[in-house]
């Protein structure tokens, strides 16, 4: 059966929030998405998501879809995915190459391979090349602020919920300044210490240098899995610096695009952890390109996500599929980033939520995705 392209609908979905809580960046008062559904004359419909990525309003990466992508896939085979990647790359090289454009291209990337499954009957990870995990562990991303700072008590806590709720691995946000960020570690460590639980952080790029290396510093002795994201995205210098000087891991690129963004991490050995986002990097395809270019650079991936249950699904198709960098009889597997901040769009967006079992998420077996979203939720929350 020969089927096209006949519709991509983009629907912008907005929540406000009634507690807002703050990371180092800024304050979120509102959840929002960017959801693309691609309609075909088989009657498929694929789901796609472009990450509204820090505060990014959803109708940037939105206007992209409809005005510049839109026109370049009607009536295109939905299965010539490589084919309308590069396609849409190229179209709009001139003025994308990062950001929301590419975040564009990324949802209705995502969109073509749900579709691509549900054509040939088949899960994302089986057409990427198989699973080499049928099992993923999430690690709860949480500790955000609701004051800002001195909350050190109350994030403790908050660790203890997420180890009762079945997580052993978290990563705090921190950028809040030193002294309080370590202040806020110690009081977490305390809290959890008969607790085998694995750490990491994340300052969203709220430090210089000296700052970044200062912290970073200081917590060495945390064991921590990974430190993300210690300086700007630009200045890969800076990563590279705070790597060679840190006993830590460190880890970035939920801020980069594509295989070419990605490149100049790998050769200037700027990350030991790659975390593309799928809702941003290009999507399924572009994950693909960044995953074998890091590998060739002995750089482990681990996907970055921060979306919808949209998001969240096409990740885990992803990771089910990213071999192990550093093969091993015990080789460190790469982990799912889930979200415990408040989010309508995760529970809500699916007919069946992602649940925890026994610690770990299965990855779906059902064609594409592996998900069937909630229509009625984004009528509930749509805006445009």
């Amino acid at each position: 059966m020969n089927i096209k392209i006949i519709d991509v609908t983009v629907h912008v979905i907005k929540s406000k929030l009634d507690t807002p809580f703050a990371f180092s960046q800024g304050w979120v008062n509102k959840r929002s998405a960017t959801i693309v559904q691609v309609k075909t004359s088989g009657g498929i419909v694929g789901w796609g998501e472009a990450f509204c990525q820090g505060l990014e309003p959803p109708e940037i990466s939105a206007a992209v879809i409809e005005n510049a992508l839109k026109p370049i896939l009607l009536e295109e085979s939905p299965l010539n995915i490589e084919v309308l990647w590069h396609k849409m790359y190229n179209a709009t090289r001139d003025y994308g190459r990062k950001g929301s454009v590419i975040s564009g291209i990324s949802a209705v990337d995502i969109a073509l391979w749900d579709i691509a499954g549900k054509y040939f009957d088949q899960p994302i990870y089986q057409l990427l090349g198989g699973a080499f995990r049928t099992k993923i562990k999430p690690y709860a991303t949480g500790f955000y602020r609701l004051k800002g700072k001195g909350e050190a008590n109350r994030l403790a806590e908050e660790a203890l919920c997420h180890f009762e709720n079945g997580f052993d691995h978290m990563k705090v946000k921190l950028g809040f300044g030193i002294e309080d960020d370590l202040n806020c570690m110690e009081t977490i460590r305390n809290a959890l210490k008969d607790k085998n639980v694995t750490l990491m952080v994340d300052t969203n790029h709220a430090y210089g240098r000296s700052e970044a290396l200062q912290l970073g510093k200081s917590l060495e002795e945390y064991k921590l899995r990974w430190y993300e994201e210690p300086v700007v995205p630009e200045d890969i210098k800076g990563y590279s610096e705070l790597r060679s000087k840190l006993d830590i891991p460190i880890a970035g690129g939920e801020n980069e695009h594509t295989l070419f963004g990605f490149k100049s991490l790998f050769v200037n050995n700027a990350v030991d952890i790659a975390q593309p986002d799928i809702g941003s990097c290009g999507g399924i395809t572009g994950a693909k390109h960044i995953i074998n270019l890091a590998h060739s650079f002995g750089v482990e991936v681990n996907p970055h996500v921060w979306g919808s249950a949209i998001a969240q699904a096409a990740s885990i198709q992803v990771i089910a599929s990213i071999p192990v960098t550093h093969f091993s009889v015990f080789a460190r597997e790469p982990i799912l980033e889930y979200d415990q901040s408040s989010h309508p769009f995760r529970r809500e967006l699916l007919e069946n939520p992602f649940e925890l079992q026994n610690g770990m998420v299965n990855v779906p077996k059902g064609k594409g995705l592996g998900i069937e979203v909630n229509l009625n939720t984004i009528k509930k929350y749509k805006t445009n």
